[in-house]
């Protein structure tokens, strides 16, 4: 008789930690897929450039003059919306945001030097509030 008790028990924890773990997968893959299911609008792009150019440059010198810092929406491709930033040192970043992933690759040029180069990448959804 014990042997059934255990055994009834043994399976019923087994199956209720089953049950548990396949829902935390589903839960788990469904915030993977949260963003991915969104769709970047050139609203968006914006908002997150922003958000990140806000967050990581200082934006006190232009506290005064805001026409010395900006952000400004680029050209558009089928694929990509183009963001462009001003610095107050006259550089510019321009940001790729891709349509469809939200991977942003970012490009500084400094017109005045004839300097163009790769600043790196962000996902926008990074920088978008939820």
């Amino acid at each position: 008789m014990k042997y059934i008790v255990f055994s009834f028990v043994f399976v019923a924890l087994f199956l209720c930690s089953c049950r548990n773990n396949k829902a935390d997968v589903v839960r788990s893959s469904d915030a993977q897929t949260e963003d991915t299911l969104r769709t970047i609008t050139e609203e968006l792009a914006y908002e997150g450039v922003s958000n990140y150019c806000h967050s990581t440059y200082d934006w006190s010198v232009a506290k005064d003059n805001p026409d010395i810092m900006y952000v400004q929406m680029g050209e558009e491709t089928d694929a990509a919306y183009q963001v462009v930033f001003r610095s107050y040192t006259g550089a510019f970043v321009h940001f790729y945001v891709d349509k469809a992933s939200g991977n942003t690759r970012m490009v500084e040029k400094v017109p005045s030097l004839d300097i163009e180069e790769e600043a790196g990448t962000i996902n926008i959804f990074d920088y978008l509030t939820k």
